[in-house]
């Protein structure tokens, strides 16, 4: 950890020491990013809130591989990302807030919304990013402009719109793993000064490229497929109304996550030795499709002063994803098995037949400048889901032995109000407060059980469960922001946010369904935001602390595969995050992102059954049987510190080439991945560094590049599963490939 920051300050100085040599009348300047943390264009520096922007250019470099959604994980600070399920089911952590369930039905404290419209079933938040304007990533509750299931914050991506003038790009590469993508978008006028269109597409491809050592099969697994779209029209046939038409699918085939067997080493807390990416042993089948497409019409209409805004969006997904969770072949009581011990197989599947979500938000809001603004409003959310969960016996060919269902309907309304007033020239009051309404309708069925269950426990079919939660629940903010210079603003946030009861039916492997009650959270937030040496130097600092009322816990595996809901008392955390960007000389950009986030769970009464393998728990016993206090532990999947180094540095060549270099690092500390804390079930650190060296041509529109990500092939278990053996999956492995990119 000393090096990491010795590190850190070493980067910070060299920008400085460049500065100070450097001789240049040339009017350099960082450009401050327009948001929409408030649901108004505002300038980042203008907005009382801990917000990361990332810009069209850094989101193209950091996902040149082809990998999905979790590119942006520990790339602002405060943020970490993972996924159980691969391509798909991201599961977002901020401030060490999140949810480790894998459960279809689970719940996330962070947001996600594209374009405005808010994406709940996890399985949608994982739509492939491309052709954005921004991507913005909220810290802290957002109760009151985005409501529900916001307590930790929310992440927006904003699609580049449709224009009046042509212009459009390609974006084409090739790399390891015989891997491909390709990008592209086109965008212009259909009738001048009234309708305009924009079509963008992504198809990424990857050849599966992992050995199965059971079957001696080479290259069967690792592959996909994943294709989207998306279509917009923007209708302006008078100055005061605006309507943005939006329909975007996805298309996804390929390999689901790959687990595998006795990888984390005994009494050490990491890899075993002889562990090798490209090989796995399973004798279970594994694949994953997903299918989703939505519509989504925002319009707007200016009145006078005001401006009259609805956004609508519907969404429809379905899904499957197989794998072999035991993660290797046989079982101690067959003739073979491995690798390690293998306790008793297990295959399993879970699918989403049908998920249809609608919501629908209208507000009204000043527009213009004025010492008072306010917006007003009133949503709408409505979505329904089934879910289904089977069980095969690996051993008898992999027929389906097991079936359990669930079907939920979930309800939400609410008003809202929000203002700012300038109360002296150098001080603003903000406010917002609003009133939310949550019913889920809840049903779970186990029509068959698997042979494994019923010879354990004698279990038998069980269903119809039904449960009803509601609740009304009040959240808001309360925010402070002083210009103490035109350079240079400070803040203090007070915000209360909260997230709607759960529920777990996962009822292949046990007979109860859990339901957490309502988590609430207070946080207190202050901040400082710098633009320096003539908009040359950009810095954000940010310290926070909160205490979580009966935040909702997933307790994942233990003696089986099964998930149950608990309630803690209280959690606590706090920390501080900084940003920075620099231009010291024209040619040179450096970014760094720092934080430092601590979590506490405090409830004496709360114990967790500890793992079925073989791993050392380091929390004390409790009194039940097999379980373990968390009372003082940190969250799971929450590091303490997390650090992002970006440089980006521009040569002038000869006949008007231009040679763009960029390396990009990202760090994050320890983290365990379940409630209890083990030595096995968890891993150090993560260091995942990029290369871009790019050449742009004479004609400033065609950009030849070489791209590397995870360029030290850190390898490092992101999650594992417990109730078998000691099961565990692996980042991303390093790629290296060529890309051509066309602009017009």
């Amino acid at each position: 950890m000393k090096i990491l920051i010795i590190v850190f300050l070493v980067m910070l100085t060299i920008p400085l020491v460049v500065f100070a040599d450097e001789e240049t009348d040339d009017v350099i300047q960082l450009e401050d990013v327009v948001v929409t943390a408030r649901k108004r264009e505002q300038l980042s520096f203008e907005v009382p809130l801990s917000v990361s922007t990332l810009r069209t250019d850094k989101s193209d470099t950091l996902r040149a591989s082809g990998m999905d959604l979790r590119f942006l994980s520990n790339r602002t600070p405060s943020f970490q990302m993972e996924s159980s399920f691969g391509r798909v089911f991201p599961r977002f952590y901020i401030r060490g807030l999140g949810n480790t369930d894998f459960d279809l039905n689970a719940s996330q404290p962070v947001s996600v919304l594209y374009d405005g419209v808010v994406l709940e079933n996890t399985m949608l938040k994982g739509f492939p990013v491309f052709d954005l304007d921004r991507i913005e990533v909220l810290r802290g509750p957002q109760g009151t402009l985005f409501g529900r299931n916001t307590p930790a914050g929310a992440v927006k991506f904003e699609s580049a719109r449709p224009t009046q003038v042509l212009e459009g790009y390609g974006r084409l590469s090739y790399g390891q793993f015989n891997s491909s993508n390709f990008e592209g978008a086109v965008s212009g006028a259909l009738v001048p000064d009234v309708l305009s269109a924009r079509l963008s597409i992504l198809n990424q491809w990857r050849s599966d490229w992992i050995d199965n050592a059971f079957t001696d099969e080479e290259d069967v697994l690792g592959g996909y497929r994943d294709s989207a779209i998306r279509m917009q029209l923007l209708w302006t046939p008078i100055p005061e109304l605006e309507a943005w038409f939006k329909f975007h699918g996805r298309d996804l085939e390929g390999t689901s996550r790959l687990f595998r067997a006795n990888i984390l080493e005994p009494d050490k807390g990491d890899l075993v030795a002889d562990f090798a990416r490209g090989t796995i042993a399973h004798d279970a089948q594994n694949e994953q499709t997903l299918r989703s497409g939505g519509l989504a019409l925002e319009m707007r209409y200016d009145i006078g002063d005001f401006q009259l805004v609805s956004l609508t969006g519907f969404d429809r997904l379905t899904t499957y994803s197989r794998g072999d969770i035991d993660g290797g072949y046989g079982a101690v009581f067959t003739e073979t098995s491995g690798p390690g011990v293998i306790p008793f197989p297990s295959e399993t599947a879970s699918g989403i037949p049908l998920l249809r979500q609608f919501s629908q938000e209208v507000r009204l809001m000043t527009i213009g400048e004025s010492r008072l603004a306010y917006q007003i409003g009133l949503y709408y959310f409505h979505e329904f889901v089934k879910m289904e969960d089977f069980n095969y016996n690996t051993l008898a060919g992999g027929i389906q032995d097991g079936m359990a269902r669930q079907e939920q309907t979930a309800t939400a309304g609410a008003a809202f109000a929000s203002m700012t007033y300038q109360l002296l020239d150098e001080l603003e009051l903000g406010v917002g407060v609003r009133l939310s309404n949550d019913v889920k309708d809840y049903t779970a069925w186990r029509d068959e059980v698997p042979a494994s269950e019923v010879e354990r426990r004698d279990a038998k079919p069980i269903g119809p469960i039904h449960q009803n939660p509601e609740d009304t629940v009040w959240s808001g903010d309360l925010s402070l922001r002083y210009e103490v210079s035109p350079n240079v603003q400070t803040y203090l946030r007070v915000a209360r946010g909260f997230r709607a009861p759960s529920i777990q039916g996962r009822l292949l492997f046990g007979d109860e369904v859990t339901v957490a009650n309502t988590e609430t959270v207070l946080s207190v937030e202050g901040g400082t935001k710098l633009r320096l040496l003539e908009q040359r130097l950009h810095m954000n600092l940010a310290a926070f602390n909160y205490l979580m009322r009966d935040q909702q816990l997933t307790a994942v595996g233990g003696g089986a595969n099964f998930n149950r809901l608990v309630n803690a008392d209280s959690t606590i955390g706090r920390g501080v995050e900084a940003e920075l960007i620099f231009l010291p000389v024209p040619s040179l950009e450096v970014s760094v992102g720092l934080s430092y986030n601590q979590t506490r769970i405090d409830d004496p009464n709360l114990a967790v059954e500890g793992c079925g393998a073989p791993c050392e728990v380091l929390d004390p016993p409790a009194s039940g049987e097999g379980t373990f206090s968390i009372n003082g532990n940190s969250l799971p999947q929450a590091p303490a510190w997390i650090a992002d180094v970006t440089l980006r540095y521009i040569l002038e060549l000869p006949a008007g080439f231009r040679l763009v270099a960029s390396t990009d690092w990202a760090y994050r500390s320890r983290v365990h991945f379940f409630l209890y804390d083990s030595v096995e079930f968890s891993d150090a650190w993560l260091l995942d560094g990029g290369v871009h060296l790019a050449c742009q041509l004479p004609d400033s529109v065609t950009e030849i590049a070489l791209t590397g990500r995870n360029i030290l092939n850190d390898t490092s278990p992101t999650g594992g599963i417990d109730f078998n053996n000691l099961t565990g999956y692996v980042n991303e492995p390093r790629f290296l490939g060529l890309e051509l990119v066309r602009r017009f």
